[in-house]
């Protein structure tokens, strides 16, 4: 199966204005992303834009671009665009990664690529373990809730996502904001109104189960920091300059 890789992004983030062309060891944050996923090797990269300034830096990086149009309510109606312009008619799998998230786990994306495959999901994403308790009150982190306890080998279905939740309880896990979808499902996906849940929630991965595309959860050994405020890019800048 030919998996194809897409990386929405955008200057007008509104938390973080300009977020995917700061810099990192002097390469903007969407081409160490872009950089990233072609290292995980499974498929072909492309970063799907409206900025010009962004295709301009990622081709002046070494990578493609494909110019979206504005009006886009979420990053998957944007990467569905995008897929439309490419050569698609061979692609089976695209996998949709995130721009502010240039600590990615390389293996994470590759076992998210290879569960697609084997299990034949509709839609798969990545959820890692919750190591501190203030993440389950933290709005801006995500929670999964699986059917089964997740472990390195299984692929189980998501249940819900919410960005609160009170009581902890079994099976909730950190939601990585990745997902990979068949070509079918990704084109049923974007043929959906959004849903009110999702609106509520401002979760677009609810419009999926809100309309019986199942989501299935595998475990990622580490959860990147994902930049939405400026202390999230100073704290990435340190670690990644450090790194290296």
């Amino acid at each position: 199966m030919k998996t194809l890789v897409i990386i929405p992004s955008r200057l007008s983030a509104t938390r973080l204005p300009g977020k995917p062309l700061l810099k990192i060891n002097g390469i903007s944050m969407i081409s160490h992303v872009f950089k990233k996923a072609e290292k995980a090797n499974i498929g072909e990269v492309i970063v799907a834009t409206e900025d010009q300034e962004i295709i301009d830096d990622v081709i002046k990086n070494g990578g493609q671009a494909i110019l979206t149009k504005k009006q886009h309510k979420t990053g998957t109606d944007r990467i569905y665009e995008a897929l439309q312009k490419f050569d698609n008619t061979s692609i089976d799998l695209i996998m949709n990664l995130q721009g502010d998230e240039p600590l990615m786990n390389i293996d994470d994306i590759r076992n998210l690529n290879k569960q697609m495959i084997k299990n034949k999901s509709q839609l798969g994403t990545l959820a890692s373990n919750i190591k501190d308790s203030n993440i389950y009150e933290n709005k801006n982190i995500v929670k999964v809730i699986t059917k089964e306890k997740l472990d390195n080998l299984n692929f189980p279905e998501a249940l819900n996502f919410e960005r609160k939740i009170l009581k902890q309880s079994e099976n909730i896990y950190h939601h990585l904001g990745i997902y990979c979808y068949q070509k079918e499902s990704l084109k049923n996906f974007v043929s959906f109104n959004q849903s009110s849940n999702e609106l509520k929630n401002r979760l677009e991965q609810l419009r999926a189960l809100d309309n019986g595309i199942k989501i299935n959860v595998a475990l990622a050994k580490s959860s990147p920091i994902g930049v939405d405020t400026n202390e999230d890019f100073v704290a990435i800048k340190k670690i990644m300059e450090y790194k290296s």
